[in-house]
């Protein structure tokens, strides 16, 4: 069930958002002149999927020439697409003087007296149903839609008594507060992983002498190859002979630019989909895509998505056995000195890319194939806890998302939980 079609249910009380909340707005004749330095919050600033507090810079008076007023514990809810159904909104509770300004795309909200937890129409304004719900009011040309104020206000809104909506919001932070830490920790291992690789392929396992080469300092017992020396070719499929064959597309919308790695496919003909020309992947290749906006995602082949196809936007690096260990050449197009190289050699005005041919023609670093085994030993341990942190957080974006439904539409009630059994970091 929908959560606002629950408003018609005798489960649960419903009022709007306007009949506890209002929207702030600066006293008149307000004086900034006794304040030496003012909060500012631009867009940029203002997080998305549960954060509570916004980043600010302090302004100087006379430096606020525009802005949307708000005061210490307002909730700051985006209006303009695409930041209102990114969930971009804040909780300002932690700015130092009573007051700030914010981007003119927001909508200030305060509570109307006192018994209301701030927290708990913080969380359900991230809550998908609603989302939808105030989007689809929003009004303004495409691309720059708003959201109109009267719509926040005249919000269905679940109705409980102040000691209950403690209860539930504490339950909630404490869901959100696990799903920080694990963004914390897979970012720190991310970053773990990009000076681990920087490390490993400038300086080797074997605290070798380093030399000077044209890709930078390397072992001195490492040499240099094009990268297409590794590899053995890969092909396009032949439409003629394969035309009705039903396989699995990788689009390069379908890598994720920030885990790289396939998350989706879609299903078609060879005959019928997205363009004629399509690249035959195998389990273990490595596609690499080649196109602005998505240039230099990358991802392995799963062993699902053996013998399927993937767009031509992507460069198939499929290794040469007898020179490359397994994974070595995914790991060699993640530096962030190859990613230069190409970055310098892109053409094209409208949708700057390199060829094929560029990307194999790179001069990589090549060590033994022992140590070729052994970097990737480190790199895949280090991908892994990456990974790990990544289902847990979306394990506990799901839990925290179901808490939230069954909370406001009274499927269950906040008594029936034990919120020291909801502590995620034990």
């Amino acid at each position: 069930m929908s959560l606002l079609d629950a408003k018609h249910s005798d489960h649960r009380s419903w009022i709007q958002v306007g009949d506890v909340y209002e929207i702030t707005k600066k006293p008149r004749l307000f004086d900034l002149s006794p304040w030496e330095a003012i909060p500012f919050v631009p867009m940029a600033d203002i997080p998305q999927g549960g954060t509570y507090a916004p980043d600010f810079t302090l302004k100087t008076p006379a430096q606020i020439r525009s802005g949307t007023y708000f005061e210490r514990g307002d909730i700051l809810v985006a209006k303009i697409t695409p930041s209102f159904e990114n969930g971009k909104q804040a909780l300002a509770s932690e700015v130092p003087v009573p007051f700030g300004f914010a981007t003119t795309e927001v909508i200030p909200l305060r509570p109307r007296h006192k018994g209301q937890d701030r927290r708990l129409l913080f969380f359900y304004l991230l809550h998908p149903d609603v989302r939808h719900y105030v989007a689809e009011r929003m009004e303004g040309t495409t691309g720059r839609q708003r959201v109109p104020p009267e719509v926040l206000l005249d919000l269905p809104f679940p109705e409980f008594a102040p000691e209950e909506q403690r209860a539930i919001t504490d339950a909630l932070e404490v869901i959100q507060d696990s799903i920080r830490a694990e963004t914390r920790t897979t970012e720190a291992t991310a970053s773990l992983k990009r000076a681990t690789m920087r490390e490993l392929f400038t300086r080797g396992l074997r605290n070798e002498t380093q030399k000077e080469t044209e890709i930078g300092p390397m072992p001195e017992s490492w040499d240099t190859y094009p990268l297409g020396d590794l590899c053995i070719e890969s092909d396009t499929v032949d439409l003629r002979r394969e035309g009705d064959r039903e396989v699995e597309y990788v689009d390069v919308s379908s890598v994720s630019r920030k885990f790289l790695r396939v998350e989706s496919t879609s299903q078609i003909t060879l005959s019928s989909g997205p363009g004629r020309a399509r690249k035959r992947i195998f389990a273990g290749d490595v596609i690499f895509a080649t196109v602005r906006p998505t240039l230099l995602r990358t991802a392995t082949v799963p062993d699902h998505l053996d013998d399927q196809v993937c767009s031509t936007a992507f460069c198939v690096l499929r290794r040469d056995r007898n020179s490359t260990a397994e994974k070595f050449i995914f790991y060699l197009v993640q530096r962030e000195q190859f990613v230069q190289q190409l970055s310098s050699l892109e053409t094209g005005a409208s949708y700057p890319a390199v060829t094929d041919r560029i990307v194999k023609d790179q001069p990589v670093p090549v060590p033994t194939i022992d140590d070729q085994r052994e970097i990737v030993a480190i790199l895949d341990a280090i991908d892994r806890k990456i990974d790990l942190h990544r289902r847990k957080r979306a394990v506990l974006d799901d839990l925290f998302k179901a808490l939230l439904h069954k909370l406001m539409t009274g499927e269950i009630r906040i008594t029936e939980l034990m919120i020291e059994q909801l502590d995620c970091n034990d």
